[in-house]
């Protein structure tokens, strides 16, 4: 008998498909305090969570027979998917389960907004007849500004031209041809903020996307634009868009997300012209429905069967051949996630070879892992090894394949050429023994670095002085460099330095590397 912990409020559909299974015995226990769950979770074999749940390193190693970890949702935050990988749980969600309600509820919000019917209810609730007071705006004809046309942008683009709006959108990874079969028209973020009415933010939550709607943002915008951000807290800076709010720059905020959850941010919200709701945006009875239906049947399929299916750090393979290959998925992952942070410009094509021992196996899921690697730094979230080809295909990447039986100097090679609207870029990648992944070619570089933690990669002019300079600085920081690779190109006198440090870098320091002398370009990457 397979034993499942409900831990979180789950539909009822999806409790009734445990109970009714044979083999499966549910129990739903919602209301505990982080230590009454790690004493709980010894007992079971599957743990099924949405987000209130925080299921951390120390309930991971509490858990004596867990082998499954479903999410009734698409993120997996809540999770410390690391800790469950290393302990060999799989963790599985629902990718697409709440794409429409979400998608729907920006929708809802740039109307409410824009007619401003939430402040009329609340009016007319306390008694008055405020006619005048509420003059709204049509959106008709007007501009919205996509940030982000992932699966939920693309939704609020749909809707959106079905308003008849102008529909504009950014997003670096896609490129013109696929946005024009959308209906949509690409955009740099100046053009979005200087023509849209409205703008609505759909990226992840990154180092790159933390607060990029701030004050620089704002000054770039038209007067009077609303603001949309149903897509995560800390992308809108709220301590710039109160003074925008204030001064008038911005007409009005719809937002569903905060920096903080609860939010304490009650002067923002207080404002006449903002109106909120508690991240709502994946409440619907539908969506809760479907993605609670969706993990329970995925986790029966797994319990009772071995069945993978939406796993967020497992392919679907047999657990046979996951033993086989486990390290070629390790290394494709590590070379995919490396190259695409390196890259610019929209991706077209990925061109990937395979050579040497690992021609033996069928290549096709370590092409998965290699597509989730360069999806997961641009996407952030929902990218499992089930969904990377469909995503890839939807964003106009195409992916070919090729086998050599030259390996060169490695039993083992895997090499990645990706073409992007900005250029074309080469990496390669090889185990060392048979489990270590290394990068072992940057376009014209032959390289031995370590795909792991914070990575520093910089271009010099082959000068000496270069490589005390780059230690000296990095050292007055007070930051310990853990390894350093070094390789030149003689004849160009060109040459790249790969370093790894133990904490990251801030922007300050970042610059003064850039300005050290005969330092080309410095590129930060977090593996």
């Amino acid at each position: 008998m397979k034993r499942v912990l409900v831990s979180d409020s789950m539909s009822s559909e999806g409790v009734e498909i445990f109970k009714k299974t044979p083999g499966i015995e549910v129990d739903v226990i919602t209301k505990h305090t982080p230590d009454e769950l790690k004493e709980l979770i010894s007992n079971y074999d599957g743990l099924v969570v949405r987000s209130s749940s925080k299921i951390t390193q120390e309930i991971i190693e509490a858990a004596e027979k867990l082998t499954v970890i479903g999410r009734a949702g698409a993120g997996v935050d809540n999770i410390d998917v690391p800790a469950a990988s290393k302990k060999g749980i799989v963790v599985m969600n629902t990718p697409g389960g709440n794409t429409v309600t979400t998608g729907e509820h920006a929708i809802a919000m740039m109307l409410s907004l824009a007619r401003k019917i939430p402040q009329a209810t609340a009016s007319m609730k306390s008694g008055k007849w405020e006619k005048s007071r509420f003059m709204g705006n049509e959106y008709c004809n007007k501009t919205l500004g996509i940030i982000g046309i992932g699966r939920i942008g693309t939704v609020v683009a749909d809707r959106a031209k079905g308003l008849k709006m102008n529909v504009i959108a950014y997003d670096p990874f896609i490129s013109p041809e696929v946005a024009e079969k959308m209906g949509i028209t690409l955009a740099t973020l100046d053009q979005i903020y200087g023509s849209a009415d409205f703008i609505s933010v759909h990226t992840p939550m990154n180092k790159d996307t933390k607060g990029m709607i701030n004050a620089a943002a704002f000054a770039k915008m038209k007067k009077g634009v609303f603001i949309i951000n149903c897509a995560r807290g800390g992308i809108v800076s709220e301590k710039d868009l109160y003074d925008a709010l204030v001064s008038g720059k911005v007409a009005g905020a719809a937002l569903d997300v905060f920096e903080e959850e609860p939010t304490k941010n009650l002067d923002l919200i207080a404002l006449d012209n903002v109106i909120c709701t508690p991240h709502l945006g994946a409440s619907t009875d539908e969506a809760q429905t479907s993605v609670a239906v969706a993990i329970a049947e995925q986790m029966v399929d797994f319990l009772l069967k071995g069945e993978i299916r939406y796993a967020v750090n497992f392919p679907s393979v047999s657990a046979d051949l996951m033993t086989a290959i486990a390290p070629y998925l390790s290394l494709a992952e590590k070379l995919g996630q490396f190259h695409a942070q390196i890259i610019s410009g929209g991706i077209q094509e990925v061109n990937i070879e395979y050579s040497g021992e690992i021609l033996k196996f069928d290549v096709a899921p370590v092409t998965i892992a290699l597509l989730k690697g360069i999806l997961t730094p641009i996407l952030n979230e929902n990218v499992n090894y089930i969904n990377a080809p469909v995503i890839a295909k939807e964003r106009g990447i195409n992916v070919k394949e090729s086998k050599s039986n030259a390996s060169g100097d490695y039993r083992s090679m895997i090499a990645l050429t990706m073409k992007t609207s900005d250029g074309e870029t080469v990496t390669a990648g090889a185990l060392f023994g048979r489990r270590d992944p290394r990068i072992v070619r940057i376009n014209q570089f032959t390289v031995d670095v370590v795909p792991e933690g914070h990575l520093l990669m910089l271009y010099n002019h082959d000068k000496p002085g270069v490589i005390g300079n780059i230690g000296t600085t990095i050292g007055a920081a007070d930051i310990n460099i853990a390894r350093m690779h070094w390789s030149r190109l003689q004849a160009e006198k060109k040459a790249m330095v790969v370093l790894s440090t133990d904490s990251p870098l801030d922007a300050d320091l970042v610059k003064k590397l850039k300005s050290t002398p005969n330092v080309i370009s410095v590129q930060e990457l977090d593996m």
